[in-house]
């Protein structure tokens, strides 16, 4: 199978790099490390032996003296490792240490810290349309997501299906994360209406049947394990009233859409719209985590309901984005971006839309969705 080249650089000390299972974590150090020693925590065998004794870890390397660069996968299943690979990292031995999790949850509450600043941190995404270059399909990836796992097996629909229960029943049942794995399961459901949405979660959990409380600690789950973020409110020298609430979204428009129920009241093209701007969000996630994380992504929302999807703001400029699930530029699709350019002057606004031409309105570059994805690439400007 050929290997997709990847945007995410290595650096050149030892790092965590983070990711939800399936955004090819482990393809990507094969292909970076070639010659690495390799310790697979999700192997039963492998888990058993760290777990009980992690001092192992060194006996391994010193037999295995000229090997500088070791790979441990899902490091969170044995935190205990950490105490000794920050100890081998302080004997300057010039080692370099990649270690992969798919969840940030049991390294919070043992201490990631352990390693004292000694390793940075690093983020892997779905693929982004600049990676897959001519393979990449928007309306494959609206159906689909762009998950590595999934875009590259014969059966997607069967993937994503049991993706959601995978992390069910391997991170939050087996961890012991909630009391009620049946409420936390209806909260996955409920919660992804509030895809691409004002996040309420007062509401959520009126829905789910659980406390307030409950619901935000589910949510917590949802972000340490990766699934889902959240979009806060740019307030930046504001001079009107914003919302206070942030934005939901799933890390994939894939996984969004394996989640969210689907019936005959449910307009294709409402969920289309949530898809589309799901994988806007998750491309600019990327953009920005392999960039540097040089850039504050946010939206912008007044109390009176005027919206621009997104705002990135930084070093190297200040856009607002507003996605359009549509083929056609009407002007009252551009109203909130012209209220933003209003209290914002110095923004470069852009529209998204499904059309196939560039166009200019009211100072607004109107741009193809498809073709903004395709060139969107980590250390470049936003738009040509």
């Amino acid at each position: 199978m050929e290997v997709i080249s990847r945007f995410l650089q290595s650096p050149d000390r030892s790092f965590f790099l983070f990711g939800p299972r399936g955004t090819g974590k482990s393809t990507w150090t094969q292909a970076i490390f070639k010659g690495a020693l390799r310790i697979d925590l999700l192997s039963a065998e492998a888990f058993r032996r760290y777990a009980a004794r992690p001092e192992r870890l060194r006996e391994l390397i010193e037999a295995n003296a000229r090997v500088k660069e070791i790979i441990v996968d899902e490091v969170q299943k044995v935190p205990s490792l950490l105490p000794v690979i920050h100890a081998l990292i302080e004997e300057k031995r010039g080692l370099i240490f990649i270690l992969t999790g798919s969840s940030s949850r049991k390294l919070k509450r043992t201490g990631a810290d352990l390693l004292g600043g000694r390793a940075v941190v690093r983020a892997m995404h779905p693929f982004m349309a600049a990676e897959l270059s001519s393979r990449f399909n928007l309306e494959r990836a609206l159906k689909y997501g762009l998950l590595p796992l999934v875009w590259e097996d014969k059966d997607p629909d069967d993937v994503l299906r049991a993706y959601a229960a995978l992390y069910v029943k391997e991170e939050v049942q087996a961890e012991g994360l909630v009391r009620s794995v049946g409420n936390f399961s209806r909260f996955l459901e409920t919660v992804s209406f509030s895809q691409a949405g004002v996040l309420n979660l007062s509401n959520v959990a009126r829905e789910c049947e659980v406390e307030r409380k409950t619901a935000e600690g589910y949510l917590g789950i949802l972000e340490d394990l990766l699934l889902a973020f959240r979009l806060p409110v740019f307030t930046k020298r504001a001079k009107r009233a914003t919302s206070v609430h942030p934005k939901f979204y799933f890390f994939d428009a894939g996984v969004f859409r394996s989640l969210r129920p689907c019936g005959p009241l449910d307009r294709p093209q409402e969920i289309d719209g949530l898809a589309l701007e799901g994988l806007v969000a998750q491309h600019l996630r990327a953009w920005n985590a392999y960039g540097g994380n040089r850039h504050q992504l946010s939206f912008w929302r007044t109390r009176s309901g005027v919206e621009v999807d997104f705002v990135i703001y930084g070093p190297e400029g200040f856009w607002a984005v507003e996605v359009k699930n549509a083929d056609r530029v009407r002007d009252e699709d551009l109203r909130g971006l012209r209220a933003l350019r209003e209290d914002y002057p110095e923004a470069k606004a852009l529209l998204l839309y499904r059309g196939g031409d560039r166009l200019k309105r009211h100072d607004i570059l109107c741009l193809p969705c498809e073709e903004f994805l395709r060139g969107l690439v980590p250390g470049k400007h936003l738009a040509a």
